[in-house]
């Protein structure tokens, strides 16, 4: 066997071997306990334990639009901080979270042309559901021609951005960035 062949068959399989760790962390990802069909998390037991009685008030921001197809990045980690913190035993009524879209983002909540919001409604009803405050910037909605009516159901329409983060902080909630 010449040493070019062995140089690519040590190649591939150092490239497997890489792989493989990558491939079986994924399999440790699974959704619920509350939002069964979105926001994998893994378990993690050696966590530092939170009192079952903590009360978590947070605001997840976001400008960024989905890709094609694809659902909104925040909107997928409220999810995950929903059913990570319920998996390590708070009760998720003691779980308050909202979420502020502005920028291209809006698109990605609002029935309008060119729109990502059919990839995002069942996540939405999902969240919505599960009391959580979708926000959407008024300002940016106005400049991308999204009207309240255009919102997918649950979602409100705040003057902007920096008045729903601004309410939402006199309401006890943080921001947390992702």
């Amino acid at each position: 066997m010449k040493l070019s062949d062995k140089l690519m068959i040590c190649i591939a399989a150092a490239l497997f071997l890489a792989a493989s760790p990558a491939f079986a962390t994924q399999q440790v990802f699974s959704t619920g306990p509350v939002i069964e069909d979105f926001g994998p998390v893994a378990d993690v037991p050696a966590a530092q334990p939170l009192s079952p009685d903590t009360e978590l008030r947070v605001v997840l921001d976001t400008s960024t639009p989905a890709e094609e197809g694809e659902l909104n990045r925040a909107l997928v980690s409220a999810a995950r901080f929903i059913n990570m913190h319920a998996r390590a035993g708070l009760d998720p009524d003691n779980i308050q979270l909202a979420v502020v879209i502005h920028g291209r983002a809006v698109r990605d909540v609002a029935e309008v042309d060119g729109g990502q919001s059919g990839a995002n409604a069942a996540l939405i009803a999902a969240l919505v559901e599960h009391n959580t405050g979708i926000y959407v910037c008024g300002q940016s909605a106005a400049f991308y021609n999204v009207t309240a009516k255009d919102l997918l159901p649950g979602v409100t329409l705040s003057l902007s951005a920096m008045t729903a983060h601004a309410v939402l902080q006199q309401d006890g909630y943080t921001l947390n960035p992702f």
